[in-house]
């Protein structure tokens, strides 16, 4: 039985998507070169089903959207 991520195989954890080697095995240049690519995916991936990128700045929620359009609450 496996008890940690860091006790699991690059190979266990690809099963679906892009991942091609876990992010505790990676080093600093790569994790910050794979959460760029993350956070372009995340935001197209989003807009693509007409859905807003929504986060907390500055203790505001912030809806962004594919048309260009922020609303701050």
């Amino acid at each position: 039985m496996k008890n940690t991520l860091e006790d699991l195989k690059d190979e266990d954890l690809i099963t679906k998507g892009m991942m091609t080697k876990n992010p505790i095995r990676m080093t600093p240049e790569e994790l910050e070169a794979w959460k760029k690519e993350r956070d372009i995916y995340v935001r197209q991936y989003l807009f693509s089903i007409g859905q807003p990128l929504v986060y907390r700045k500055d203790g505001k929620i912030i809806a962004e959207y594919a048309d260009g359009r922020i609303e701050k609450r």
